[in-house]
């Protein structure tokens, strides 16, 4: 990998982290257009600048996040991100191989954009428009919808939004609570894929870390964050201007889009 294909897929990721779309179908999308080899330094790469977007949240919602009288806001935080760790370790090596077929996630992106099409029907009552009024109880939910992202095409953003939806919470509320959510659950992500998951690079075992100090890896690392966080801030703030005057249909038609051009580039051209 190099520095132009580093920066593609800090862009990709950037952008669609946290909108409703999957993150993993549009990175697969892009690896084949542009030949980008799926080694394990890649497959590390790209879970790791989760790292920038996670900031890009930090730095929108600073007030909340370092509001450190709000210790409910934490716990929150805490007891939803519990199942996507708990299943996120005991389904790691299933998910990587789904990741090779890229026909299913195809055809989960579009059944996923339906969903959308339908939430606000689905979902009538929204009468959750903070944070502080989301329960407990609501929080775990919230955290089990989001486990639905370990299938690949899913998008954890659009699982755990449809759960915020699920539980009462309104379009806004439902979408800030998904980007809260996401900083403890790819931070976790992103601190396992460096320092204590395995990687076989070249027929040898080695860490995240490891991989990062050789070549120019680490550089690839560094401008990939600095991308992804810029990008992502940028995103967000689209995504809630959009979300507000025309709710998820948008997202829900570009899924079913995506889902059909992938369905037909994989099918028919490789």
């Amino acid at each position: 990998m190099d520095l132009f294909r580093a920066i593609l897929i800090a862009i990709i990721e950037g952008l669609t982290e946290y909108l409703p779309v999957s993150s993993t179908a549009h990175m697969i999308f892009m690896s084949s257009i542009f030949g980008i080899q799926e080694d394990e330094f890649v497959k590390m790469f790209q879970v790791s600048i989760q790292f920038g977007a996670i900031l890009a949240v930090v730095f929108l919602y600073w007030k909340k996040f370092f509001d450190f009288k709000n210790i409910s806001f934490y716990l929150k935080l805490a007891v939803a991100v519990v199942p996507a760790l708990v299943l996120g370790k005991l389904f790691d090596d299933k998910i990587e191989s789904v990741l090779g077929d890229p026909v299913p996630i195809a055809i989960v992106l579009i059944l996923g954009g339906v969903v959308l099409l339908f939430i606000d029907k689905l979902f009538k009552v929204h009468n959750v428009d903070d944070e502080k009024d989301i329960t407990y109880k609501s929080a775990i939910i919230i955290g089990f919808w989001q486990c639905l992202a370990m299938m690949p095409g899913t998008s954890r953003s659009a699982a755990s939004i449809i759960g915020g939806m699920q539980q009462k919470l309104t379009r806004k509320a439902a979408a800030e609570f998904s980007f809260f959510l996401a900083v403890p659950t790819m931070l976790a992500v992103s601190f396992y894929s460096i320092f204590l998951k395995d990687w076989n690079h070249k027929g040898v075992k080695q860490k995240g870390y490891e991989m990062l100090m050789q070549g120019d890896n680490l550089m690839y690392f560094l401008i990939g964050n600095l991308v992804a966080f810029v990008v992502a801030v940028l995103a967000i703030k689209f995504f809630i201007g959009v979300l507000m005057k025309y709710g998820f249909k948008p997202w829900g038609w570009y899924r079913i889009i995506v889902g059909i051009i992938l369905l037909i580039y994989f099918t028919q051209f490789t």
